[in-house]
């Protein structure tokens, strides 16, 4: 029978936790396969830690690696997929809004031949009307701006084969926005959509601040469009400055210098205005240059407190 990594990254889960791993448990126990349950606890402060503890002592196929502290989603993933080794593997979060009652469509769909079988989320649940129209706006800024094309509504809910795993382990940087790495590296794939079930109990631990941040990291990481941005607003100014300077000179050449009034407050208008497309395009070209400051420190993407007992990858990981 071929392998299967389940990957969930959690965090301050301790209200859920039970009962989504019955929820799993019940999905894949009647599934032809070998599955090994990769938690992956992103420094949680509340019980979460001890539940995890009681579960593996329960559930021999639990594996549960421990960050030293909150990393983020993005990286606890990440630390999953590093220790992947199976023919498979699946990632889906551990509040129930990714179902496992999926897992069994996903291999069906691997094993007919695809390597990325990436779900689509078609129904908001009951996240805020803001959430969804900044999510609408998000996906089609990054498909507009990007060259990579990321489906809009799809959720790290993911099959992935073990060729694309060790594609994905193969690129090191920093800030991960695993979306679209996974939309990046290719090979053959296909969408499942889903309707979202509610979260079993607890809240949303995507604050409007991660939120943003994943989205500088999926707009910095994959377009150069912001700089382009900065180069046109140059270019527009230098041409409105020749205009000014033919418009200043006509005055002079029909020997109306009379009329050629101080101006004071059309200077001042211009001076802040390109000081205002100045600071705006340093400001982004600041970014990249931020990003490329934390690639080449070269620190890891997370730091693991306490490996899983067959965890290979010792307590560090890049």
């Amino acid at each position: 029978m071929k392998n299967v990594d389940l990957i969930i990254p959690v965090y301050n889960e301790e209200e859920v936790i039970d009962l989504f791993h019955a929820k799993l448990t019940a999905a894949i126990k009647d599934l032809p396969y070998v599955f090994t349950i990769w938690y992956v606890n992103d420094g949680s402060q509340d019980a979460t830690t001890q539940k995890l503890a009681d579960l593996a002592r329960t559930d021999a196929r639990i594996q549960v690696v421990e960050l030293s502290r909150n990393f983020g989603h993005q990286a606890a993933l990440t630390a999953g997929l590093d220790r992947s080794h199976g023919d498979y593997a699946i990632s889906l979060d551990g509040d129930g809004q990714h179902p496992p009652e999926l897992i069994a469509e996903l291999l069906k769909l691997a094993e007919s031949g695809y390597d990325i079988i990436q779900t689509e989320r078609l129904d908001a649940g009951g996240t805020s009307a803001f959430k969804r129209w900044t999510s609408t706006l998000f996906y089609r800024l990054i498909n507009r701006i990007g060259s990579t094309h990321i489906t809009p509504g799809a959720a790290d809910f993911r099959l992935l084969s073990r060729q694309v795993v060790e594609a994905i382990r193969g690129m090191p940087e920093y800030h991960r926005f695993l979306r679209g790495m996974v939309a990046w590296v290719g090979y053959k794939s296909v969408i499942l959509p889903y309707m979202p079930p509610p979260r079993m109990a607890g809240k949303s631990k995507y604050s409007l601040k991660k939120m943003v941040n994943l989205s500088m990291d999926a707009v910095f990481s994959f377009s150069l469009v912001p700089l382009y941005i900065g180069i046109s607003l140059g270019l527009l100014m230098l041409l409105l400055a020749l205009v000014e300077m033919i418009y200043v000179l006509s005055f002079w050449v029909t020997g109306n210098i009379s009329n050629l009034a101080p101006g004071w407050s059309s200077l001042m208008f211009i001076i802040l205005l390109v000081g205002g497309f100045l600071m705006i395009s340093i400001g982004v070209i600041g970014v990249y240059i931020g990003y490329i400051f934390q690639e080449v420190k070269g620190r890891p993407v997370y730091l693991v407190r306490e490996p899983a007992e067959n965890d290979d990858k010792g307590s560090t990981a890049d």
